[in-house]
């Protein structure tokens, strides 16, 4: 009979790894959370995310990835088959207000991480990495042998800076690692702040929509159930080092974007122009050829019909809460 697996996902009750916990316990795999209830948005969000996990192959365990006693215990107590870091200080914007705190919590807490998988002897880590490690290039589709050394923002430092700790690791203890690449992730239990859920409650409420430049940025971006089969794929493939791009099917800007958001919600949008920031890319889009190859992975769901699907989810959601 084969052994039951148990994973240890950080950063479990947020907006992805809340989503891939649907997954692995559907796999009837156990898992256990860890999460410091950051609050860069709500904890509230997240702990409703952990309060449908609740079950017998489920153990959540609020705590921060720095605090290396904690993770010695939890190492100790439980025989990981594999490390799923999605934790991080999540935010390119903000990363410019407090680099110190990005690069504290991203940095060390992947160290610390790998640092307790060599010392336990567990051998898979997958390490959520970004697209902006890409930096400003300009190139109409991004793959992995591009040079990432110019990072335009501290958060993407730190996870250029992680993707390099993986590496070291992987050479120093024989871990197998693949870090992965998202682009731009969306989908029910999305961060309120971020693009697709914030356009669409402003769109809804009648309120302005605030378009940073003249609204000519793209991205390539990416449904979850994607992002979370992308992750899966990895995590059955033994590659001894790996970087993959996981990204959507299609590019689209913003105004585009919004666009398409009216269509689905019914409403026109208010949009009101800003100043564009200076950590925005004006382009991102996957070139996903090593992960189709070697993964056997590529993206199922458009940008239209994942707009839909996040349209309609939000309105069960607000229709559930008003009862």
């Amino acid at each position: 009979m084969n052994k039951q697996k148990t994973f240890l996902v950080t950063g479990g009750a947020g907006f992805i790894g809340s989503h891939l916990v649907d997954k692995l316990l559907s796999g009837g795999m156990k898992v256990v959370c860890l999460d410091n209830f950051d609050d860069y948005y709500s904890p509230a969000i997240k702990r409703a995310n952990v309060a449908r996990h609740m079950c017998s192959n489920y153990q959540i365990m609020n705590g921060d990835i720095r605090d290396k006693l904690l993770l010695t215990g939890l190492f100790s107590r439980n025989n990981f088959d594999g490390v799923i870091h999605l934790a991080a200080k999540a935010g390119v914007r903000e990363s410019i207000k407090d680099a110190c705190e990005y690069y504290d919590v991203n940095v060390v807490g992947t160290v610390n991480l790998l640092e307790a998988c060599a010392k336990h002897n567990v051998k898979k880590f997958v390490f959520a990495s970004s697209s902006s490690v890409y930096g400003d290039t300009f190139c109409p589709s991004l793959n992995e042998d591009l040079g990432t050394d110019k990072p335009i923002s501290p958060y993407a430092a730190t996870k250029k800076a992680g993707e390099i700790a993986c590496h070291a690791a992987h050479n120093a203890h024989g871990i197998d690692i693949a870090c992965l690449r998202f682009f731009t992730v969306y989908g029910p239990r999305q961060k309120p702040g971020m693009a697709i859920s914030k356009f669409a409650k402003l769109i809804m409420a009648g309120e302005s929509v605030p378009i940073y430049g003249p609204g000519d940025s793209s991205r390539g971006y990416t449904y979850i159930s994607d992002i979370v089969d992308g992750i899966i794929a990895v995590m059955n493939v033994n590659l001894g080092f790996g970087i993959f791009n996981l990204g959507g099917k299609d590019e689209i800007n913003i105004l585009d974007l919004v666009a398409m958001i009216e269509k689905a919600i019914g409403r026109k949008a208010h949009i009101k122009h800003l100043p564009k920031y200076p950590c925005d890319v004006l382009s991102s889009r996957a070139d996903i050829s090593k992960a189709r190859a070697l993964l056997q992975w590529s993206p199922t769901i458009g940008i239209e019909e994942g707009v839909k699907r996040f349209v309609t989810h939000m309105r069960q959601d607000s229709e559930e809460k008003g009862r």
